[in-house]
């Protein structure tokens, strides 16, 4: 075996093993399911954003207004009583419909948005989830206002309670492992390639005949619907919810932090870094309690100042520095066995 298919075939064990525990997950661990959700449900979220800000390198601190977008949108629908008559497939067709709303949002947003960069689009960002969360606070017709909306009932499907812990878990992880399989095509797709470009240099990108606005709405339309359709998974797993909750900018920042901290641009960062902080915030809560947030912001800086490049993409970076190293010894070994030969022979009484 080479040794170039030594470390490929160590990934390929590792996520196998990492996807057999999550399956396993609820069995596993029935005790604990809302960590179990929560995490699965995050990691997923940091991927959708991963989308726009890690391979297109479009900082967002304003992804809640999709996740607050995509609660709204399915809980109001699948609570009226004109959707009632769809029956389970009402649930099928109330996620296509918040597909389709997050599709067509985000088009417009970024349309407007992306004639920003750098830290004034990030302020756009910011600025339309403001917008929404004041919208959905004073639409009390539409939205119940502060008092916030609450998902009294959902048919079941295939028999399923769609409120069951365990059910809620394998859902966030159909779309973990959707939002995984994205991944893994922008790593090796031209769009992919494409968006790496314009977030090294939008300029030099154009320059080569890339279109940033073009290929940066796709992104965004990619990332908005994933997270659109991960909000109305975190409203069934909450019940009920408020615009200061999903619309917050803390949601917004806790997103971003599980990719940027596991690694962006990346295809396992957001899932470990979704790992690290989900876990280390039940841990702190558990054992330092009213001090857990001082322990968990502790941990985010060293995490940030020790591995600025996030989890997976500091253990890449040794990885490769370690085989470097490791070619350049075996390559100067024949070199000095000779040198010591020549020595040998020149010793030699003639």
């Amino acid at each position: 075996m080479s040794n170039d298919a030594k470390p490929m075939w160590a990934r390929l064990g590792a996520a196998t093993g990492v996807a057999l525990l999550l399956v396993a997950y609820p069995l596993l661990f029935p005790g604990a399911l809302n960590v179990g959700v929560t995490l699965v449900l995050f990691a997923a979220l940091a991927y959708a954003w991963d989308v726009l800000g890690g391979w297109a390198g479009q900082l967002s601190l304003g992804h809640a207004a999709l996740v607050g977008l995509g609660a709204y949108t399915f809980g109001l629908l699948t609570q009226s009583p004109a959707w009632a008559r769809f029956g389970a497939e009402g649930i099928g067709l109330a996620l296509a419909a918040t597909a389709a709303v997050a599709a067509v949002a985000t088009l417009l947003w970024g349309w407007i948005a992306f004639r920003l960069r750098g830290p004034y689009f990030t302020l756009s960002t910011i600025a339309v989830a403001e917008i929404l969360r004041l919208v959905a606070t004073n639409e009390r017709r539409w939205t119940g206002g502060a008092e916030g909306l609450f998902l009294a009932n959902l048919p079941p499907v295939a028999g399923l309670d769609p409120f069951d812990r365990t059910v809620e878990y394998y859902a966030a992880l159909v779309l973990l492992g959707a939002a995984m399989a994205g991944a893994w095509w922008l790593s090796r797709s031209r769009f992919g390639y494409y968006l790496q470009a314009i977030r090294e240099d939008e300029d030099a990108a154009m320059a080569l005949g890339i279109a940033p606005l073009r290929y940066k709405l796709q992104a965004f339309a990619l990332s908005g619907v994933a997270t659109a359709l991960g909000g109305a998974l975190y409203a069934v797993f909450l019940s009920f919810f408020e615009p200061h909750g999903v619309f917050d900018i803390g949601l917004s920042i806790q997103i971003a932090l599980v990719a940027i901290i596991g690694g962006t641009g990346t295809l396992f960062g957001p899932l470990i870094g979704s790992a690290v902080l989900v876990l280390s915030a039940e841990f702190f809560r558990a054992s330092f309690r009213e001090a857990n947030l001082l322990i968990y912001g502790i941990l985010i800086v060293l995490v940030v100042r020790f591995a600025p490049q996030g989890i997976v993409g500091t253990l890449g970076g040794l990885e490769r520095r370690w085989r470097a190293r490791h070619e350049r010894d075996a390559a100067a070994h024949p070199a000095v066995e000779g040198l010591e030969r020549g020595l040998r022979g020149a010793s030699r009484p003639s």
